[in-house]
């Protein structure tokens, strides 16, 4: 399995680096400018000066790879003397990737909002992820039961309906009418005692609701149907046959084995947890990283759009490659030597 990775991360260094120039030269390339919201009385040439030192008067190539350079290399060499609290070399004269609009780096403001981001749309995922196993195991295992029906239909409109409708809905009833939980997300509230803690968990329901009941309506049928597909393979009825436990048979056979595809939806899925929901960021006001790709699209911050959307590649690659190592460990005939 160790060289499998090796293989693995050797052929992803180049695809990120197809990534990043395919991402960089369209944003790029995009009809922009960042004078362009600029008053009408500021000169020419005062306007080709700002552009200069935001980095747009060099040639293409040299702009990649400048900013290439201070992604892969100056970016982490901050993180890492901020997480040990060390100096590698002298950091004031590193370049680094600033944002058009605010002109903060902007991998600080992907630090910013990343702990909102994780806190809120992490917590949705992971609660879809404990609804849609049990929901997909006992569907499965009673097929045309009541309990599959019900769960076929609650699943059917959990991701047919789209997030805002559901968003607007619940606040509409349980903050508007019932009064029981806040409409709008406070980011700045900070937990230091009890009673703030619920505060903040109070806070939290409605939007991980929200995306726990998309994410679970998703999950929940493709481990119906995995199941479904291994319930009635040779292997099951001779573990049967044997005299195994019903509960030993469903758990540590068919459950293991109907977990392999269902892990690629999951690991492809992790992704979205970081790069923020969009959508329901914006319903409930929180001030992760949606909201942050909304406003820097909006504003035309071509920097920020191309680190975030560069962090969102990356992620994709990784979580890849761990689906694929996962996939070793959950079914003992998949070898990658």
């Amino acid at each position: 399995m160790l060289n499998y990775t090796l293989r693995r991360l050797a052929f992803a260094v180049p695809t990120l680096l197809v990534i990043s120039f395919i991402i960089f030269a369209l944003l790029d390339l995009a009809p922009n400018d960042p004078t362009g919201n600029l008053p009408l009385t500021i000169p020419p040439e005062v306007r080709e000066e700002i552009r200069r030192s935001l980095g747009l008067g060099e040639a293409f190539p040299i702009r990649y790879l400048k900013w290439l350079q201070q992604f892969m290399v100056n970016e982490p060499l901050n993180l890492i003397e901020r997480i040990l609290g060390i100096e590698i070399g002298n950091s004031a004269e590193r370049l680094r990737v600033r944002s058009w609009v605010t002109r903060s780096p902007v991998v600080d403001l992907v630090v910013e909002r990343l702990p909102q981001t994780l806190l809120v749309v992490g917590m949705g995922y992971v609660a879809g992820i404990l609804i849609a196993l049990p929901i997909g195991v006992v569907s499965a295992y009673r097929q045309y039961s009541w309990f599959d029906q019900i769960g076929t239909f609650v699943s059917m409109v959990g991701f047919s309906v789209p997030t805002f409708f559901t968003g607007v809905l619940l606040i509409v009833i349980f903050s508007v009418h019932l009064g029981w939980f806040p409409s709008i997300y406070d980011t700045m509230h900070q937990v230091t005692h009890l009673p703030s803690f619920w505060v903040q968990v109070r806070q939290m329901v409605l939007p991980v609701a929200v995306l726990g009941l998309y994410n679970a309506a998703q999950l929940s049928r493709f481990v119906r149907a995995s199941m479904l597909d291994n319930l009635g393979q040779d292997y099951v009825r001779t573990a049967r046959a044997k005299g195994m436990r019903e509960r030993v048979v469903l758990f540590i056979h068919v459950l293991r084995n109907s977990l392999v595809p269902v892990v690629t939806v999951i690991a492809l899925g992790i992704p979205t947890v970081f790069s923020g929901a969009i959508i329901t960021e914006q319903i409930f006001r929180v001030n992760g990283l949606g909201q942050l790709l909304i406003t820097a699209i909006q504003g035309a911050d071509i920097p920020l759009v191309q680190t975030l959307t560069f962090i969102f590649a990356v992620l994709i690659v990784f979580f890849n490659l761990i689906a694929d190592l996962l996939y070793g460990m959950l079914d003992p005939r998949i070898r990658y030597e």
